[in-house]
C-alpha cells in the first residue's frame, strides 16, 4: 500500500516538474480539501447514520482534448458511519453518537469533461486502501478511542466517483462529489461474510491549481 501511495505522490510531483520545464500550461498539479458525509449501504445494513469527517489530498489535470481532461488524484478520506442513540437526530458528530471510523487513503482516476468554460462533470473508479479502523464513543473527545484488533474490513475497497467542479481563472476550485461502493466491505470468514455492506462518500470541497 505505501509503495502504490508513494508511487503515485512521485507520478504527480514528475507531472509537475515536467510542466514547469516546459512553456506549456497543460499540466496542472493542485490541492483539495473539504468535507465528507458517509455511511455504509446494502440489503441487510441497519439503520445507520451518516459520519461527518474530511478529504484532503493531492490532485492533477491531464488534457486529452480541449474539453477532456485525465485527473488522478491521492488523498486522505475519513469515512465510516455513526450509530445514534435512540430518539436523536444528529447532523453532526455528537457525544449522542457512537462513530464506527474507517479511513482510507483513496485513488480515484478519472475522466473529466468540461460542459463549458470552467464548469466539468467527472466519473472513474477510485480505489481505497484502509489507514484507520476503530470505534469512538466520544467523538468530541479524544478519551472515547477503541483500536480494533481483529478487523472485519477489507484493506482494499474500490468504489465509483461522480461528480462535478467548477474552476476559476486564478486556479481556484469547488467541488462535489458522490462515491458508491461496487465491493463488499467485510472480509470473508468472517461473521459478517455474508453480510452485503458498501461505501457511500458524499464529498464537497475547494481546491488550487498551480
Amino acid at each position: 500500500m505505501k509503495k502504490l501511495i508513494l508511487s503515485t505522490v512521485v507520478l504527480l510531483s514528475s507531472l509537475t516538474f515536467m510542466n514547469a520545464q516546459s512553456d506549456s500550461k497543460a499540466v496542472q498539479l493542485g490541492v483539495k480539501g473539504g468535507v465528507n458525509s458517509s455511511t455504509i449501504s446494502g440489503d441487510d445494513v441497519g439503520d445507520l447514520s451518516s459520519r461527518t469527517s474530511f478529504n484532503a489530498g493531492l490532485v492533477a489535470e491531464i488534457p486529452i482534448s480541449e474539453r477532456v481532461s485525465f485527473q488522478p488524484e491521492v488523498f486522505y478520506s475519513g469515512q465510516g458511519f455513526d450509530i445514534q442513540e435512540i430518539d436523536q437526530d444528529n447532523v453532526f458528530d455528537t457525544d449522542d453518537n457512537i462513530e464506527y471510523q474507517l479511513d482510507y487513503v483513496q485513488v480515484p482516476l478519472l475522466l473529466k469533461v468540461y460542459l463549458v468554460e470552467g464548469l466539468s462533470v467527472e466519473a472513474g473508479p477510485q480505489f481505497g486502501f484502509k489507514v484507520n479502523e476503530e470505534i469512538d464513543y466520544q467523538p468530541n473527545d479524544n478519551a472515547g478511542d477503541i483500536d480494533i484488533e481483529d478487523s472485519n474490513v477489507k484493506d482494499f475497497d474500490t468504489s465509483v466517483a461522480l461528480g462535478a467542479a467548477y474552476k476559476f481563472n486564478n486556479g481556484f476550485f469547488i467541488s462535489g462529489r458522490y462515491n458508491f461502493g461496487v465491493t463488499d466491505i467485510f472480509e470473508d470468514g468472517t461473521v459478517f461474510e455474508n453480510v452485503d455492506a458498501k461505501n457511500e462518500v458524499w464529498q464537497f470541497g475547494v481546491g488550487f491549481m498551480f
